[in-house]
């Protein structure tokens, strides 16, 4: 079987492989990429083949790209709550909160999956940024008691509306049943583990975080076996599914440079909590002003667009291309095969984020009309994953 050569991306051992690694040469993964200085297997399949199988069937993914953040010690409480802007007096030991990390004048540092083992025991499940650099910048002149780290923790995702059953083979039924965003400190025959209801996909799904990176191929081998007869398959995440869901994906959508009310994630910002966090003043400002642009929903016209590999220009209707300044730009942009349209984000001045505003696109195919529409695309109200 021929496998992907890593030493057409790869010099030396900087960039690391994950506990499940060699599974994905194995299974014939077809394409890399870099992320938090590991290798993410982002293809090994058509993509529009692997978002069915992940509509309809189960998938799994190696995202131990998804490095944790631990923060433990007498104050680690108060240090966690003044990295986010949400109040974490309200997420109980054993559950999970989708938190935001903010920065001095708002912008967002990073948007992690927050699990809280202990009362003083949490991890951050990270996007692609060096968090624990900038945990222990905060942490080195707080006065607080905390220990941080990146502790031996390698998830994977199992998504899909099959997923339950994967996990009930696996773990029984009391882990099956999790609430959304609740967790379960677990073992399968001695591989300790973290299991989690999240995932990046907009469907039913579940992670599970790895606690011994010596056991990666044992854990990989179990879980696809035990969805051996569902036709269970190891894809890449899916742009597509996440894009129809409203999922952002940080260092494309959103950005230090953004905030959350710019990308639709004012609700993430507790202002009535008692403790303080980092940017608050800096977030209360911009909530009374109001944000001046907007991450919005568009439909792009046309044929189907690939992923977009770069940021588009986006103008005002009638503006044209050549016409003069682009007023913003497209961040995510794809086709939906269910919708049968070309859907993504366009980060533009708050005036042109109405609905129904018409805008043009410079695509790598040509300028195209596209219009501001609602977003999540595919189930707002997130019925699917909490079912």
């Amino acid at each position: 079987m021929t496998t992907f050569d890593m030493a057409l991306i790869q010099r030396g051992a900087r960039l690391r492989r994950s506990p499940y690694f060699d599974a994905t040469l194995r299974a014939g993964c077809r394409a890399y990429t870099v992320y938090n200085h590991m290798f993410l297997p982002t293809r090994y399949d058509d993509l529009h083949a692997e978002y069915e199988r992940l509509r309809t069937g189960v998938t799994v993914w190696d995202v131990s790209v998804e490095r944790q953040v631990e923060i433990t010690g007498p104050d680690a409480f108060a240090f966690t709550n003044m990295l986010t802007p949400r109040d974490l007096s309200k997420c109980a030991v054993g559950q999970g909160k989708y938190v935001l990390i903010t920065a001095e004048d708002g912008g967002i540092v990073n948007d992690p999956v927050l699990l809280r083992l202990g009362e003083n025991h949490f991890w951050l499940a990270l996007a692609d940024s060096d968090v624990l650099l900038w945990a222990k910048g905060v942490a080195l002149n707080s006065g607080l008691d905390v220990r941080l780290c990146e502790p031996d923790v390698s998830p994977m995702q199992v998504q899909g509306p099959k997923s339950k059953e994967v996990v009930r083979r696996l773990f029984g039924e009391g882990v099956a049943g999790l609430r959304y965003y609740w967790f379960a400190e677990t073992d399968l025959d001695g591989i300790p583990v973290v299991v989690t209801r999240t995932g990046w996909s907009g469907e039913v799904g579940y992670e599970i975080y790895l606690r011994d990176g010596s056991q990666g191929m044992e854990l990989w081998d179990r879980v696809m076996e035990a969805g051996a007869d569902l036709a269970i398959a190891p894809t890449g995440p899916s742009d597509i599914r996440r894009i129809e869901a409203g999922i952002l994906n940080y260092g494309i959508d959103m950005t230090l440079d953004t905030n959350p009310y710019e990308v639709g994630l004012g609700w993430q910002v507790d202002h009535g909590q008692e403790g303080g966090f980092i940017g608050r003043e800096a977030l209360a400002r911009i909530a009374a002003e109001g944000p001046r642009r907007l991450l919005a929903g568009v439909e792009i016209a046309g044929a189907p667009l690939d992923l977009n590999m770069t940021r588009w220009p986006v103008w005002a209707d009638g503006a044209g291309g050549e016409g003069g300044e682009a007023i913003g730009f497209v961040s995510s942009a794809v086709w939906s095969p269910r919708l049968k349209r070309n859907i993504g984000y366009a980060m533009v001045p708050m005036p042109l984020a109405e609905l129904g505003t018409r805008l043009r696109v410079a695509t790598p195919d040509g300028d195209r009309e596209a219009a501001v529409v609602r977003k999540p695309f595919v189930d707002p109200d997130k019925d699917i994953p909490k079912s």
